[in-house]
């Protein structure tokens, strides 16, 4: 090829790259300028458990107020099943563009080690917005029980085989319970049920002595005296129940657990959406309605960064993968 072949060339090669330049440096603007005035028709807010629940309860309170500040409905769609993951990989297979959000829970963190044969990765495959709220569990016992304490409980599990209530294998109720006996050494021997409700039942009859479960349920019943109250699982008290000490303060140091809601989007959401997102649930939080609301729930709000947000995120996955493993947990 002579000089003058090799010229034309180049002028054709420079051209074609002006030329993509030119449409992606206008595509640019175009996807801001999307970014910019979205939300542009109704938000999905994906629950993956029943209607009535807890989470359900507070992606409602959220997605009310977060609805006004955006002008477009925020609805509220249960998609229950399998621990969440159903509702979780619905919005993981969802297009990545703001308008299917997961109103996510700690199963999200816990699921990926519990199921060998997920069908998405909520690590890769989900985009932390922002953490909703944070809410202890407590460590209840029958009131009738001699257990007063978490020491007494200690002592007593060195000589009585104690059992303890859960909502099935591989719940919050159970892996609370086994990281509080990894972290002890302590023996206890697992019960579990079909469900929170027929769990507590029988601990409030008296036929298992003792749970782990989320104070969201367990408060009302402990303010009743139907049960008793040793310790919350969060290195600080809750501020809905000041009296009940912690873990750490009871006699277990380091620990430290907590129960979760947050935001989720598909993986690839453009960044402005993202932050538009969690800008406008970050004020929805401040409102204090809301405040109220999930107080009342024992689920005290956050509204931590996406960053901040994710690097929690990516904690609370190994520190369940860890419990479940040397538990040796496991869901076909």
């Amino acid at each position: 090829m002579n000089s003058s072949s090799i010229a034309k060339v180049g002028r054709r090669c420079l051209s074609h790259a002006l030329a993509i330049g030119t449409l992606v440096a206008a595509a640019i603007p175009a996807a801001w300028a999307q970014a910019g005035s979205y939300p542009e028709r109704p938000i999905r807010m994906i629950v993956g458990f029943p209607a009535g629940g807890a989470s359900d309860v507070a992606a409602r309170a959220i997605g009310q107020k977060l609805s006004e500040r955006v002008g477009q409905p925020v609805v509220i769609e249960n998609k229950p099943g399998a621990a969440s993951n159903i509702g979780s990989e619905f919005v993981a297979r969802a297009p990545a563009d703001g308008y299917t959000v997961l109103f996510g829970t700690i199963s999200l963190s816990i699921n990926p080690s519990l199921y060998p044969k997920l069908n998405y990765d909520p690590v890769r495959e989900l985009t932390p917005v922002i953490g909703i709220s944070s809410a202890p569990f407590l460590l209840v016992v029958n009131p009738s029980s001699p257990i007063r304490s978490v020491r007494d409980l200690i002592a007593a599990s060195k000589t009585t085989d104690l059992t303890y209530a859960t909502a099935g294998n591989g719940s919050g109720s159970h892996l609370f319970m086994e990281l509080f006996r990894s972290e002890t050494g302590i023996r206890l021997t697992h019960v579990p049920y079909r469900g929170a409700a027929p769990a507590m039942n029988d601990v409030l009859g008296g036929q298992v002595p003792l749970a782990f479960d989320n104070i969201i349920t367990t408060l009302p019943l402990v303010q009743a005296g139907k049960l008793r109250a040793l310790a919350v699982s969060t290195a600080t008290r809750s501020k809905v129940a000041p009296d009940i000490p912690t873990m750490i303060e009871a006699g277990v140091p380091g620990f430290d657990a907590t129960s979760w809601f947050g935001l989720f989007v598909p993986a690839g959401t453009p960044r402005a959406i993202i932050a538009r997102l969690h800008q406008e649930t970050a004020e929805v939080l401040k409102d204090a309605d809301v405040r109220d609301r999930l107080l009342k729930l024992g689920a005290e709000p956050v509204g931590s960064s996406p960053e901040e947000f994710g690097r929690f995120f990516s904690t609370e996955v190994a520190r369940w993968g860890k419990v479940v493993r040397e538990a040796k947990v496991q869901i076909d």
